[in-house]
């Protein structure tokens, strides 16, 4: 057995957990390398948090060291060009080679509507963005807040119902209607129309105005103005946009991305065309099962969940094939979605996406419990990595067991 260079681009949640999984699963003759620009990791699950004035900027940030296993080699540098033939990494600094190779560096945002507070247009898709709008909802005292989809794919699919959801807690005092577009034809398409329906349900139930099937073409800063491609026009005083997305142009520029933008990859290894070299996450481009149409296949949901659990799976196969040993981990695709809704409440959506012929997914009723689970997840997910395997048994003694939270690093 011979030593092998493992290097992970992306220090995102797959990025992190891939690392700490095969420190633990490989001999420390093998290098492990992540390599990721940012210093401090923020926690992205907690934006929302942070808009609604729920959490300080500082309580869903980690230094990045602190989270990650001290075997592995942290290059703080960013990717500038990725080899896959000739099996080397370029950065502004360095030259890697590599034997294994795990790609997992998310999704970029269009920056075209991020620097325009000035016209009411803020985010909650960035930590500089979440922390703006909090400033501003808290100083919004009456009028119209939209909350626009940009456009598809975006990651976290129930992001914009939970912020829709949280914005409308936060100013149920004040006199302000709440309004979110998308080009979907219903909430969490995905998921079918049980789910879409239940939470088009909560989000009638809090005053919110659902409008579907609106696809945004331009805001007009000036007046203040949405533009959509039915003709449609409305105005805001407040604008919470989902920006677009689209993969990191490292990875544009590579001869691995297909006609989607995005890398495809095998949907049970999540390996790419090239040999050993894998990706997870929101940068990948899986098929799954058609729910509309069975002609018409969908793609699986960019998620956090998802770059988790294959994180884990792609350790796994990587680890077993340094060692010489047969491997049998697939990624399932099992996902689930704990839903925001104010209030200390929250849904929890789970299901099988890869089920035939189509995602089979459920959600159980808004509950408190699965608000504190999400709240739980997000303590041991910014704990330092030493302290997780004891934070984690706390966890389920409180009830993490109870409520299935995928607590594996």
């Amino acid at each position: 057995m011979q030593n092998k260079n493992i290097v992970i681009l992306g220090g995102g949640v797959g990025g992190i957990v891939i690392a700490n999984h095969l420190a633990e699963l490989l001999p420390k003759k093998n290098e492990i390398i992540l390599i990721e620009k940012n210093k401090e990791h923020t926690f992205a699950a907690s934006y929302l948090w942070l808009m609604v004035n729920k959490r300080k900027t500082g309580q869903i940030t980690a230094p990045m060291r602190e989270l990650v296993n001290k075997r592995v080699k942290i290059f703080f540098e960013e990717v500038k060009q990725i080899d896959p033939n000739n099996k080397i990494i370029t950065t502004e600094k360095s030259k890697v080679n590599f034997d294994y190779l795990v790609i997992a560096l998310g999704a970029d945002l269009d920056k075209t509507h991020l620097d325009k507070q000035q016209y009411g247009v803020h985010n909650f898709f960035t930590f500089e963005g979440a922390a703006k709008l909090k400033e501003a909802l808290q100083n919004f005292n009456s009028g119209n807040v939209s909350i626009v989809v940009s456009s598809l794919p975006y990651k976290c699919p129930g992001a914009p119902y939970e912020g829709a959801m949280l914005i409308a807690d936060f100013l149920k005092r004040k006199k302000v209607s709440v309004n979110l577009y998308t080009p979907e034809p219903q909430p969490l398409p995905v998921t079918g129309p049980e789910l879409g329906n239940a939470v088009k349900e909560i989000l009638s139930n809090k005053g919110i105005s659902f409008h579907p099937q609106n696809q945004l073409i331009s805001i007009n800063y000036n007046e203040r103005k949405i533009e959509f491609a039915s003709g449609n026009s409305v105005n805001y005083d407040l604008l919470a946009l989902i920006p677009s997305h689209k993969a990191p142009e490292v990875i544009t520029k590579s001869n691995l991305v297909d006609e989607s933008g995005w890398i495809p990859v095998n949907k049970g290894t999540l390996e790419t065309k090239y040999e050993n070299v894998f990706a997870i996450g929101d940068v990948t481009s899986i098929t799954i099962p058609g729910r509309w149409n069975p002609d018409k296949p969908m793609k699986l949901p960019k998620a956090g969940v998802f770059a988790h659990s294959q994180a884990i799976t792609v350790s796994k196969i990587i680890a077993a094939k340094i060692l010489g040993k047969e491997s049998k981990e697939i990624f399932c695709a099992d996902g689930f979605c704990m839903l925001e809704a104010g209030e200390d409440l929250a849904g929890f959506a789970y299901g099988d996406f890869y089920a035939s012929p189509h995602p089979d997914v459920k959600m159980k009723q808004l509950g408190k419990s699965w608000h504190w689970g999400k709240v739980l997840f997000e303590k041991w997910w910014l704990a330092p990595v030493g302290l997780k395997k004891s934070i984690l048994k706390m966890m389920l003694i409180s009830g993490g067991k109870i409520l299935k939270i995928p607590m594996d690093m």
